[in-house]
């Protein structure tokens, strides 16, 4: 019977232990997962041209305390941002943008930046934004390339 009891208990241990081991590793990835998790992902329009406007809306962006990623898709005339929003939001990036002269969905590009940007990256204010990217060829098409 002791043997019995024995078995038992070195077994009942022997799990046990089995249970804290694999609880210590799978701790790790979710602190690790959670982190990223806590960043928001937004997309929204943003009016541009060219390549140069691609750098100067991603550097205003960038520049945004506690924004992790910027990416202005040149043909679909949008944004995807991921941010930290215990650090920053959506409005203040926005501003951000409209500060570097570019117009969003929500605010309009400070006209005295619009001014200053280059020739090619002075884009129609009645341009559409965030398109789905299958009128691209039409969008070219009042452009003198």
């Amino acid at each position: 019977m002791k043997v019995i009891l024995s078995v038992a208990v070195i077994a009942a241990l022997g799990l046990t232990s089995c249970k804290d081991e694999t609880k210590k590793e799978i701790d790790t990835p979710t602190t690790e997962m959670s982190k990223e998790m806590a960043y928001t992902d937004i997309s929204f329009g943003v009016r541009g041209n060219c390549g140069m406007c691609k750098n100067t809306i991603e550097k205003a962006v960038n520049s945004v305390e506690g924004v992790a990623s910027a990416n202005w898709d040149v043909d679909k005339k949008k944004i995807d941002v991921s941010f930290d929003e215990s650090k920053t939001d959506a409005m203040a990036i926005h501003k951000a943008i409209a500060a570097s002269g570019y117009d969003t969905e929500k605010v309009a590009g400070s006209e005295e930046a619009y001014k200053e940007l280059p020739g090619c990256c002075q884009y129609d204010h009645e341009m559409m934004m965030n398109q789905s990217g299958d009128k691209k060829e039409e969008g070219h098409s009042n452009h003198d390339h």
